[in-house]
C-alpha cells in the first residue's frame, strides 16, 4: 500500500531516525546503510564476547596470588585507617589468618563493605574536597578488583586519556597538548566539569559496566562499594550518586565513565587530551570552538547525566589556559602557570616560616623536599629567568629564618663574624633597628651566607 503520510510529518520521522542512529546515517527509500549501524553492531558483538569470557570473574578476583598482590599493594601506600581503626600495618598479620574466609565471601556474595571514613581535603583554589576513606580490608578487595578489570579496560580506552593509567603521566597529556598548539590550533576548549567524582551517576555507571562483565557478583559487589554510607561526625549518610575518592577502584571508574565521552570526541574528531576530569579540546578558531562548547555541554548534561561548570567552562586562547599548573604557549612550549607559582611561594612561606620554633637543619630537609618533587613536575617549563628569582627570594627566606634563630644582637654579631664578616658590619646589622627581614637583605647578611655557604649546607 501506497504511504498517504504528511510529507511534514515523514520529514520529521527521517529527522527523528538519523538522531537515533547518528550522523553517518545514509537513507536509501525504506533500507538503511548507517555507518552507525556498523558501529553499534561491531561494539554489540565485542561486548557479547566479553560479557563470556567474564562469565566467572569473581573467581580471579579472589584468587590467592591477585590477593596477595593487593595485600602487598595497599600496604606499601600507606595512608589512614578508616572507620574500623584497622591500620595497614596490621592488614598483613589479618590477611595470613582470614585469607580464606575472604575467598569464601566473595565467592558466595556474603562480603558487605563497611562505610567510608569522610575526610575534607583543601582545594588548591579555595573550598574543600570531600574525600572517603575505606578500611583497609575494603582496601584490599578494592585494588584485588581493579588488579582483574584494569587489564580488560585498558584494551579499549582512549588513546588521548591520561589520567589515573598504567605507563602515562601528566606529561605526556601536556606533550600531547604540545603538538595540537604547535599544529596551529591554538584556541582551546575548556570543559570543567563541576564535582565530577560527587555527580557519577549509579544506575548508568553499573549499565556500564554490565555491558562487558558477565559476572553478576562483580556487579553486584561494585554497586555496594558504589552505595557505602559516608561516615563523618559519627553518623553515615547513604550515597545515591557519585564515586567515593580515595579508594583503589574508584579511578577506574572515573575512566569507565568518561571514556563514553572519549569515545564520541573520536567519533567527532576532535583534538583533545583528557586527564582525569580535565578536558581540553584543541580548535582552529575561536568561533568554532564556541560551537564544539555548545554541542559537548549538551552531550554531557544530557546523555551523560554530569553537570559542566559554565562559569569556568569556556573558549580560551592558549597562553590564558591553566593545563595542569603549565601555561600552553604558542609554538608548543610550556610556561609557569599564575596559580602554580603563587602556590609554590605559599608552600616555601609555610616551611621557612619563622615561628615555626624547629631547627634550621629540619626546615632546609623540608625545603629540599619539595623543591625536588616540584622541579620534577615543572620541568617542561620555560622559565630560567623566573626560577633564578624564586630561587633568590627562597633564600633570603631562609637567611631570614638563620638570623631570627640568633634571638639577640650579641648572637647575631657572633654568628656572622663566625661566617668571616667584619666584626664592624657585624655589629652594624646586629645592632640595627631593622626588622628580620630587611636584616637579611643587608650586605652583612649577603656576605657571611653568599652562595658557597648555600652549596655547603646542602
Amino acid at each position: 500500500m501506497q504511504n498517504t503520510a504528511n510529507p511534514a510529518t515523514n520529514q520529521m520521522n527521517h529527522s527523528k531516525r538519523g538522531e537515533w542512529f547518528g550522523a553517518g546515517t545514509v537513507w536509501s527509500g525504506r533500507e538503511v546503510f548507517p555507518a552507525a549501524i556498523r558501529r553499534s553492531q561491531e561494539w554489540l558483538s565485542d561486548c557479547r564476547s566479553e560479557r563470556a569470557l567474564t562469565s566467572n570473574l569473581m573467581e580471579r578476583v579472589c584468587d590467592l596470588s591477585n590477593l596477595e598482590r593487593a595485600c602487598r599493594h595497599v600496604i606499601s601506600n600507606g595512608g589512614s585507617p578508616g572507620v574500623d581503626g584497622m591500620t595497614v600495618g596490621l592488614l598483613g598479620e589479618w590477611f595470613n589468618c582470614y585469607w580464606g574466609e575472604l575467598q569464601e565471601s566473595l565467592r558466595t556474595s556474603r562480603y558487605g563493605p563497611s562505610p567510608v571514613r569522610g575526610a575534607r581535603i583543601p582545594k588548591p583554589c579555595g573550598g574543600y574536597r570531600q574525600q572517603g576513606i575505606p578500611t583497609v580490608k575494603d582496601r584490599l578487595v578494592q585494588q584485588a578488583l581493579h588488579q582483574v578489570l584494569s587489564p580488560r579496560y585498558e584494551v579499549i580506552f582512549s588513546a588521548r586519556s591520561y589520567g589515573f593509567r598504567p605507563g602515562r603521566s601528566a606529561h605526556d597529556a601536556l606533550k600531547q597538548a604540545a603538538e595540537y598548539v604547535s599544529s596551529g590550533r591554538c584556541h582551546v576548549v575548556d570543559i570543567d566539569l563541576a564535582k565530577f567524582f560527587d555527580e557519577v551517576n549509579h544506575d548508568r555507571l553499573l549499565w556500564l559496566l554490565g555491558t562487558r562483565i558477565g559476572d553478576k557478583r562483580v556487579l553486584r559487589l561494585i554497586g555496594l562499594y558504589l552505595k557505602s554510607g559516608l561516615m563523618a561526625g559519627g553518623l553515615s549518610s547513604q550515597r545515591s550518586k557519585g564515586t567515593p575518592q580515595g579508594g583503589p577502584l574508584s579511578p577506574l571508574l572515573s575512566n569507565i565513565v568518561l571514556d563514553e565521552l572519549d569515545k564520541e570526541l573520536e567519533r567527532r574528531r576532535h583534538s583533545f587530551v583528557r586527564y582525569a576530569d580535565d578536558l581540553q579540546v584543541f580548535i582552529n578558531s575561536e568561533a568554532a570552538g564556541h560551537r564544539v562548547l555548545s554541542s559537548l555541554v549538551g552531550y554531557i548534561e544530557r546523555k551523560l547525566r554530569l553537570k559542566v561548570n559554565h562559569s569556568k567552562s569556556g573558549v580560551r586562547e592558549c597562553p590564558d589556559v591553566n593545563y595542569l599548573g603549565y601555561r600552553l604557549l604558542r609554538g608548543g612550549k610550556f610556561g609557569l602557570s599564575a596559580d602554580s607559582e603563587r602556590r609554590f611561594k605559599d608552600k616555601v612561606r609555610e616551611i621557612t616560616r619563622r615561628n615555626r620554633g624547629i631547627s634550621f637543619e629540619r626546615v632546609l630537609k623540608e625545603l629540599n623536599r619539595f623543591l625536588v618533587g616540584w622541579l620534577n613536575y615543572f620541568y617542561l617549563c620555560q622559565m630560567k629567568k623566573k626560577l633564578l628569582h624564586l630561587m633568590s627570594w627562597i633564600r633570603r627566606k631562609l637567611r631570614c629564618y638563620r638570623l631570627k634563630q640568633c634571638k639577640r644582637a650579641i648572637g647575631m654579631a657572633r654568628f656572622l663574624m663566625k661566617l668571616g664578616v667584619p666584626r664592624s658590619r657585624s655589629w652594624t646589622t646586629a645592632a640595627s633597628r631593622k626588622d628580620w627581614w630587611r636584616k637579611s637583605d643587608t650586605y652583612a647578611a649577603h656576605e657571611g651566607r653568599n652562595l658557597k655557604w648555600f652549596a655547603e649546607i646542602g
